[in-house]
């Protein structure tokens, strides 16, 4: 077995008081494909700079195997002092790396080694920075979101590029498919601490709710054992001294172990302000066009948005996204043909760009309109406070100012802010960009129940498969076709082609193909157990029962005073409302399954 390139041991380090590791390993060996996860903050890019040797824990062991070539991708690229692209490139490259080889790699890219940095884009900036790191085939490639800022046609690129690299690779993404795409190890940083699992992101989340689970069960135990001692003590401290004074330091170590465990974060609770009902007829565009310059960005398209369609939009950087989004909003109009907009239309978009947050403002600042201290949600108020834990900010958090918030936390702000508006059209520009893997879940279920209609624009494709029922692609020369279902069956009708070329099989064709699909996917015929229909009959008393109880608390929770008047009551009730909305969530999903699982019976009985 070949001796590993990176180890770290022990590592431990702490900010402003808080450890944010304690004990965290890591080994990186010849061929290893490993995915870094854990929750927003919990100190991943921290590690990566630690294996990358650029941060000093306090305390730890690092050891890189000394003839180990290593290269860092950060999520930002620091230009400063190269007066060319190409400067920058080969300031990556070792004494003996090949200069082409660069060269090849920013041709590959549409990038020109002859450009000043400071006129990059964000997604040519990413570009470059990658070519710096890959060019000098490295043994070790230590990627921080190296899929930020970059359209689908690139992103495609990276994967097939890491695919056939030798190097061992260490990444952090958001972005679930190129995970799962690339990766053959899960290292999980939790609480301080790392796990891994020798399978690839696929396996991940299975294990994690498993791990969690059999922590919540070793937690109770531990909760229990202290209730038996604590009535121990109670009762006979003073019988049989030496023995009772080791139990005693026992109890004390196991509240110390109770009170020094770290919980897991909480889950974001999104729920969208509804508005009140659209018209049939959302938006409906009869053969427009746009151009700048010479350029045809649109060109004849016809498109039909009917109410609670879910829209997504698809193409590389420059394609014209944003400009189809402003027109199809009626924010710009179009150089030819018409736009007609249905009635009673409540727009509300959340853009890919944090500009608009104030960096002076509060938090509460950014959610109120720096009006008082309440959110109005469906018609209804709440305490600053409440609404923002259901983003996972902390009450104490409600008068940071901005410009402190990391990346994630402006992220869920935004959200926040976007799904506080009563809405009957949502648009959403980019919205998984600086999220966890959780938190793009739980997004994801808001968008599948919301009522409305939504036009979203992203390049995850895993989120697009996961959301939308048509993907609209650019074809070429200004020209746009829809294609029904997500990505992936975009790709599909496409025969697999890449977003810049026009070549696609026939409608009758794709629908031949979902239909040979669904049936190849029948459920075989099964059988309810006596379990199965007991939990039919008594579910929904038990969601009824738990509705009742979620509205009851969240009108205790619109009490503006109760936050400063009973702060300990505050946190009581929000905790049950938590763990109320949690056990609700798990009742409807299991009512759901079950009443599937019987209608697929009666279907094929």
């Amino acid at each position: 077995m070949a001796p590993p390139l990176i180890t770290l041991k022990d590592i431990n380090l702490t900010f402003g008081g808080t450890p944010l590791l304690e004990g965290a390993e890591l080994t990186v060996a010849p061929g290893d494909r490993i995915c870094l996860v854990g929750r927003n903050g919990s100190g991943k890019s921290t590690l990566l700079k630690i294996a990358a040797d650029l941060v000093e824990p306090d305390r730890g062991e690092r050891f890189a195997h000394p003839a180990a070539s290593i290269r860092y991708l950060p999520q930002e690229a620091d230009f400063t002092g190269f007066e060319t692209v190409r400067a920058f490139v080969e300031a990556g490259l070792g004494p003996t790396d090949d200069p082409y080889q660069a060269e090849y790699l920013l041709a590959e890219l549409g990038l020109s080694g002859d450009a000043d940095p400071s006129s990059l884009s964000g997604g040519e900036a990413r570009r470059a920075a990658l070519v710096r790191v890959i060019a000098a085939k490295p043994d070790v490639l230590l990627l921080d979101e190296p899929t930020n800022h970059l359209d689908l046609t690139a992103i495609e690129w990276l994967e097939a590029t890491l695919l056939k690299s030798r190097s061992a690779l260490l990444l952090i993404s958001h972005d679930r498919r190129f995970l799962e795409t690339l990766s053959r190890a899960t290292v999980w940083l939790d609480r301080g601490k790392t796990r891994r699992l020798e399978q690839g992101f696929g396996a991940f989340e299975d294990w994690r709710d498993k791990v969690l689970e059999e922590e919540e069960i070793e937690r109770h135990k531990l909760d229990r054992k202290i209730v038996r001692e604590n009535q121990w003590m109670h009762g006979g401290v003073t019988g049989r001294r030496k023995r009772n004074v080791r139990r005693v330091r026992e109890l004390r170590a196991m509240r110390q172990e109770v009170r020094e465990q770290r919980h897991v974060v909480g889950s974001v609770r999104l729920d969208a302000s509804e508005g009140s009902l659209s018209g049939k007829l959302v938006v409906e565009a009869t053969g427009i066009g746009k151009s700048y310059g010479e350029a045809d960005i649109i060109s004849g398209l016809d498109l039909r948005v009917m109410r609670g369609d879910r829209l997504g939009i698809v193409g590389p950087n420059g394609a014209g996204k944003t400009t189809l989004i402003k027109l199809l909003t009626g924010e710009i109009t179009p150089d030819r043909g018409t736009i007609r907009h249905g009635a009673n239309l409540e727009i509300v978009a959340l853009d890919q760009r944090r500009d608009e947050l104030n960096p002076n403002w509060t938090v509460t600042d950014a959610l109120t309109g720096g009006r008082g201290d309440q959110v109005i949600i469906n018609g209804k108020a709440r305490h600053v406070a409440s609404y923002m834990q259901d983003f996972l900010f902390l009450p104490e958090q409600r008068l940071s100012p901005i410009r402190v918030l990391s990346g994630g936390e402006r992220a869920r702000l935004m959200l926040a802010r976007a799904l506080a508006k009563p809405s009957n059209v949502l648009i959403l520009d980019e919205p998984t960009n600086d999220l966890d893997l959780e938190t793009l879940d739980l997004l994801q279920e808001l968008l599948s129940d919301y009522p409305g209609t939504l036009l979203l624009v992203s390049h995850d494709r895993d989120f697009l498969d996961r959301i939308v029922t048509s993907v609209l692609a650019p074809t070429g020369n200004g020209h746009w076709t829809e294609y029904a279902g997500g990505y992936s069956d975009m790709l599909a009708q496409r025969q697999g082609d890449e977003l810049r070329k026009d070549q696609k099989p026939s409608a009758a064709a794709a629908s031949q193909k979902t239909s040979s699909s669904n049936a190849a996917t029948a459920p075989a015929k099964q059988k309810l157990s006596f379990k199965d229909k007991h939990a039919l009959s008594s579910l929904p008393g038990q969601i009824a029962k738990l509705e009742s109880e979620i509205e009851n608390l969240a009108s205790k929770l619109t009490d503006a005073d109760l936050f400063t008047r009973d702060r300990e009551a505050f946190d009581k009730i929000s905790a049950r409302l938590q763990e109320a909305q949690q056990q609700l969530e798990t009742a409807e999903t299991l009512w759901l399954e079950l009443e599937e699982k019987r209608e697929s019976i009666e279907t094929t009985g």
